[in-house]
């Protein structure tokens, strides 16, 4: 069974009412050794299990049943709420910039939201699933983008420069300094200084920590 870093068992619950892709989802991971301890296709369902099994991770369609609109966004919603410790993995067919930053600015630790076309992308889906269970941010890059060039944010992002809002893109994915530096192609001390301007020019304060630094970053861009 597959372990996250604090070597305790990634188990989860899935919810999706499209069967064939929650079944290729659990097909999925339970071939990576993740533990899916339900499969549900509404939201009520989803949050019996949650409370049933407490696990690791929630990985939860936007739309479910009865209306197919937010029950799953609602449903994660009181999950961060009620259990702040499950972390709660979004899909979504589409980028919904509001429901995003509804999620994303949750206080609480294990926070990601992906389009769903990123789980062919076995790598980098199942990456989002270590790193959301492990109580990081994933952020889908189409939805960072949607939150970043959105008409309001444009004063705040026009303070910065090209390389500095390519950092802040990748930042808000959930990327570590060092991971960041790597996709870039930078040293550690130029994304350090680039992460320290932006800050800078957005009038942010805060802890350095990972999760709460894209969190604050979103919650700021979606308020301008």
């Amino acid at each position: 069974m597959t372990e996250n870093r604090t070597g305790s068992v990634i188990d989860v619950v899935l919810a999706d009412d499209a069967v064939l892709l929650r079944e290729g989802v659990r097909s999925l991971l339970e071939d990576e050794g993740v533990v899916v301890v339900a499969s549900v296709g509404d939201g009520e369902q989803l949050l019996t299990e949650v409370e049933r099994h407490r696990p690791r991770l929630a990985i939860v369609d936007l739309r479910m049943p009865p209306t197919h609109t937010n029950e799953g966004l609602l449903a994660a919603l009181r999950i961060k709420s009620e259990h702040p410790e499950v972390g709660v993995l979004m899909l979504s067919q589409h980028v919904a910039r509001e429901y995003a930053s509804d999620l994303l600015s949750t206080d609480a630790p294990g926070i990601g939201y992906l389009l769903k076309d990123r789980i062919t992308e076995i790598d980098g889906f199942l990456d989002a699933v270590h790193r959301v269970a492990e109580g990081g941010t994933v952020i889908d890059p189409a939805v960072v983008r949607s939150l970043l060039r959105a008409p309001e944010q444009q004063r705040a992002v026009s303070r910065l420069t090209p390389r500095e809002l390519e950092v802040l893109e990748a930042m808000a994915e959930g990327l570590s300094n060092r991971g960041i530096a790597e996709r870039l192609f930078l040293s550690l001390s130029t994304v350090e200084k680039a992460i320290s301007a932006i800050f800078d020019k957005l009038e942010l304060t805060g802890d350095e920590q990972t999760s709460r630094r894209v969190q604050a970053v979103l919650r700021y861009l979606d308020e301008r």
